[in-house]
């Protein structure tokens, strides 16, 4: 009976350990199948890493890149000579799955072994990453960590993307970048098996990259006076003032972004913005305007007036569709972009171009008149069919912001679809190819909380929105849609710190829209996978936006008193307020229901709970904000 005993209780054991290994599995983004197995892989000094004798210099790689990960924070250097038990293998398959296409992967984790096989080196890749995230979260760590047991819970992965165009934009123009922050956000975007980084070069507020036949752009257009404070509402630089914050990227740390990006199978896409957004390259080209003047680098002072009907510029920040120079400028441009970068796509911005000081231009009413141009829609459309030639005629294919399609579309260009998903689902009909990009779900520059707390930005788009993100809108083809991207423009994000809260957790919730199933989405195990990458970044010491723990307010006139609903974006948490000044926790007022505001009082604070422990962070808001809030709904 004791030996019996003694056997319950050791399958006992061993049950909760299979447990503990794999109920907390939190792989994002989600992969396509996972079969959790009872077995446990330790990794220990003992375990060997082998990359299946294949002699490709890329699969080579993985296996170096994956060994690196965990002689950091364990401080095992996992060997690489033959072994039956305590290895992990990466290798190719000898005959293609046609399953995994380019990218898929399986994992297969015995107590024995650990079996990562893809068709291409990339897929390995990414299984490598997804191996990282079944270990524990102190495998992020940038150091070594005491710890006695490493383990990989049990499972069977079959996993590939549902979209080729995973992509994330790096605005470096509003603000600059050095070549090791992004390279560092590289390294962040990958965990997430995104493959293409789209690189914002230049702008308003700068040049970025250096074109050795037009030197005044770097000289010139790549440094402005520094401002700080709140972006677009800087006073206009004056001449005596010193132009030296900004910077570019040489041409040969173009390359060695590249090399470093591909090495990590992730392409970079450079954008050179026009017509508009081109005060940079006017301020260094004065003579490419329509208008004449005295430009200058913007500083980030207000220069576009927007209105409910559309906007207009204060400055002309456009180059000139009528001005044969351009062209001449452009060739140039693109002449060298095209060398630099590999990626097949040159985007060509063509967004938000102000066109008031075009309809007040001789040489554009000349314009058109030659060409039959019926209004200013359509002298974009001129200047960017001329634009499409000559990325043409450097082997490459124009993509532009959705605004190309206004007053007809060039014949082969691709559509990024930012003002909703309607542009790009008039492309696809078009049978143009489409990238979605949505500033509703994927704009990661926008607030994701409330206004009170986040730096301000004209619009929120929350977590739980960008989860909501779907590529391929009803009644489209999907076959022209390639993907999607979230993006990251800087006006109001000035260090790589803040450049990390903006991202992080918003672009989880985007890969998992472009890698995993569709139908396999769900809100509450998103967020349970979400708080454990908190963890993972904790340890990493990478910052993320903790804004799904804070509540979301809903105010409204109720005769003469103001009505307050308090609401959280995730389950499980309670908030606690009060107006009196005093800072509430779990003992003060529970939201219940809607909350009538005192009239005598002055502001409101409220903290969320998870139990008894606090999640929120502080927020305090000014009843007379409440009451704008309410007084703008009636409106």
């Amino acid at each position: 009976m004791k030996s019996i005993s003694l056997f319950f209780i050791s399958c006992l054991l061993f049950v909760m350990g299979v447990a503990q290994t794999t109920t907390d599995i939190a792989i994002i983004p989600q992969p396509v199948s996972l079969e959790k197995k009872n077995a446990r892989f330790i990794i220990n000094s003992q375990t060997r890493l082998i990359a299946g004798g294949d002699k490709n210099a890329n699969v080579q790689w993985v296996r170096t890149y994956f060994a690196e990960k965990i002689h950091r924070s364990t401080g095992f250097n996992l060997g690489t000579t033959a072994a039956k038990t305590n290895v992990i293998r990466f290798s190719l398959n000898t005959k293609p799955n046609p399953v995994l296409g380019k990218e898929g992967y399986t994992i297969d984790v015995l107590a024995t072994e650990v079996q990562v096989t893809a068709n291409e080196p990339a897929g390995l890749f990414y299984g490598a990453q997804t191996l990282l995230q079944l270990l524990p979260k102190e495998v992020e760590s940038s150091s070594v960590v005491k710890k006695t047991t490493w383990g990989i819970p049990g499972v069977h992965i079959v996993d590939y993307p549902r979209f080729a165009w995973r992509g994330l934009m790096f605005d470096v123009v509003r603000h600059y970048f050095t070549k090791e922050q992004v390279k560092a956000y590289i390294d962040e975007m990958v965990k997430y098996k995104y493959n293409l980084l789209h690189l914002h070069l230049t702008d308003d507020q700068g040049w970025r990259v250096e074109i050795k036949s037009l030197p005044k752009l770097t000289e010139v257009g790549a440094w402005r006076v520094q401002r700080t404070g709140t972006f677009g509402t800087f006073p206009v630089p004056t001449e005596s003032e010193p132009r030296t914050y900004g910077g570019f990227y040489t041409q040969e740390d173009i390359k060695e972004l590249i090399k470093y990006a591909a090495d990590r199978f992730v392409n970079i896409m450079p954008e050179v913005d026009v017509p508009g957004h081109s005060m940079a390259a006017v301020a260094a080209y004065p003579e490419l305007s329509c208008t004449p003047g005295n430009y200058y680098v913007s500083a980030g002072e207000k220069f576009m007036q927007w209105t409910d009907t559309g906007f207009y510029a204060l400055k002309d920040n456009t180059l000139c569709p009528a001005n044969e120079k351009v062209y001449e400028f452009l060739d140039k441009v693109f002449t060298e972009v095209a060398q630099l970068f590999p990626f097949e796509y040159i985007h060509v911005g063509g967004d938000e171009c102000a066109k008031n000081f075009w309809e007040q231009s001789d040489a554009i009413k000349q314009l058109m008149q030659r060409e039959n141009l019926k209004d200013q829609k359509e002298v974009q459309s001129y200047f960017e069919k001329r634009v499409e030639k000559i990325i043409q005629s450097k082997g490459k294919k124009l993509i532009g912001w959705d605004e190309i399609l206004e007053g007809g579309l060039a014949p082969s260009a691709t559509v990024m679809s930012w003002r909703g998903i309607k542009g790009g689902a008039e492309a696809a009909a078009l049978k143009h190819d489409v990238v979605m990009t949505p500033n509703s779900n994927t704009y990661i520059d926008l607030m994701q909380g409330d206004p009170a707390i986040e730096p301000p930005v004209y619009k929120t788009v929350r977590l739980k929105d960008s989860y909501t993100f779907e590529p391929v809108p009803d009644g489209t083809d999907a076959q022209y849609i390639k993907g999607g991207q979230a993006n990251l423009w800087t006006e109001q994000v000035t260090n790589m710190r803040h450049a990390e809260y903006m991202t992080w957790p918003r672009a989880f919730a985007v890969a998992e829209a472009l890698w995993s199933p569709k139908e396999k989405k769900n809100w509450n195990d998103f967020v349970h996978r979400v708080e454990d990458h908190f963890q993972r970044f904790d340890v990493a010491e990478v910052k993320y936006a903790p804004s799904m723990y804070d509540p979301i307010f809903d105010v409204n006139n109720e005769g003469n008193q103001l009505k307050l609903t308090l609401s959280t974006e995730i389950e499980g948490l309670d908030i606690y307020y009060s107006f009196d000044n005093s800072f509430p926790d779990r003992f003060y007022p529970k939201c219940m229901g809607p909350v009538t505001v005192p009239k005598e009082a002055a502001n409101l604070k409220v903290i969320t709970y998870r139990g008894q422990t606090p999640i929120g962070r502080p927020i305090t808001i000014l009843v007379a904000e409440l009451q704008k809030r309410a007084d703008k709904k009636k409106k």
